[in-house]
């Protein structure tokens, strides 16, 4: 099997399954279960709802658009683990990051939770996203195409 036609399907389905699973966990812990905040809070309670819907119907397709591109991958004998993962820390770090920095900070559509002392909810957020990013770079890095990186993979399945 050619892992290097599918070296970039491997990451693209890690990040897709990554955005999606750290949405449904936001959504689900922070919007449903602790009532925190909703995607949108700049207007009424209904309207933050919806929002919420939204937000939960984009990280149901990213979900499952990353699990049809991993099952392909099975099916074709190309799974490569440790670059999927890769992908799935970029993914997850990448939206938690760009949550934090961009939606809370930025654009202030909402905030994780309304205290005073946000700055320490803000600094776990961020620090997480960032070392789940960083784990997931060097992972992607290393897995990276035999062709361009003069490795073969170790780890395929």
């Amino acid at each position: 099997m050619n892992h290097y036609m599918y070296s970039k399907r491997n990451a693209w389905s890690g990040v897709l399954f990554g955005i999606g699973a750290v949405a449904f966990i936001d959504e689900t812990v922070f919007h449903q279960l602790l009532h925190w905040h909703h995607f949108y809070d700049k207007s009424t309670t209904n309207i933050g709802l919806v929002s919420d819907g939204l937000f939960h119907a984009f990280s149901w397709f990213a979900t499952i658009g990353g699990l049809f591109m991993y099952a392909d991958l099975r099916r074709r004998s190309a799974l490569v683990r440790a670059r999927w993962w890769g992908g799935f820390l970029v993914g997850a770090g990448g939206f938690q990051l760009y949550d934090g920095l961009i939606q809370h900070k930025l654009m202030r559509i909402h905030q994780i939770r309304y205290v005073e002392n946000v700055i320490l909810y803000d600094m776990v957020w961020n620090i997480l996203a960032a070392c789940m990013l960083l784990v997931g770079f060097i992972l992607v890095y290393r897995t990276r195409s035999s062709q361009g990186a003069g490795k073969a993979y170790s780890n395929v399945h």
